[in-house]
């Protein structure tokens, strides 16, 4: 069952506890109670921002794309569409994540660092400034 209210959405999960999200004023998308996201950042209207999630001013989450829990998202970064952060990944400032992307849970990917479209990043590995290229899917 999915209900609205002015700027608030809720559903049913699949474990029968109702999720939260309220609309978030810069482009629309879907941001969890307890996420913090700035208000000069971008959320496309069909993307999600879990609670513990945090992103910075300037950041852009992309069209269809999935901040998991306790993801951090620095100022300035660029996340791509249908792009999935897993729990506790960290994305330093100005960074770039291209379309399609999968990064494990408790990634890190540094400051002005770049992960190609469709790359797929393993839990746990750290993407530098300098990093070649990531399995491709």
């Amino acid at each position: 069952m999915t209900r609205k209210t002015r700027g608030r959405i809720e559903f049913e999960a699949d474990d029968g506890t109702t999720m939260r999200y309220d609309r978030h004023p810069n482009g629309g998308g879907l941001v969890s109670p307890g996420a913090q996201v700035h208000e000069e950042a971008s959320v496309a209207a069909t993307a999600y921002v879990e609670s513990g999630a945090r992103v910075g001013p300037g950041a852009r989450i992309g069209t269809a794309s999935w901040v998991d829990r306790n993801v951090q998202v620095g100022p300035d970064v660029v996340v791509g569409s249908t792009v999935h952060l897993r729990p506790g990944t960290r994305v330093g400032a100005r960074a770039r994540i291209g379309s399609r992307a999968r990064l494990g849970a408790d990634v890190v990917v540094e400051a002005g660092a770049h992960v190609e479209q469709d790359a797929i990043v393993p839990d746990g590995s750290v993407v530098g400034r300098h990093t070649a290229r990531h399995e491709a899917a």
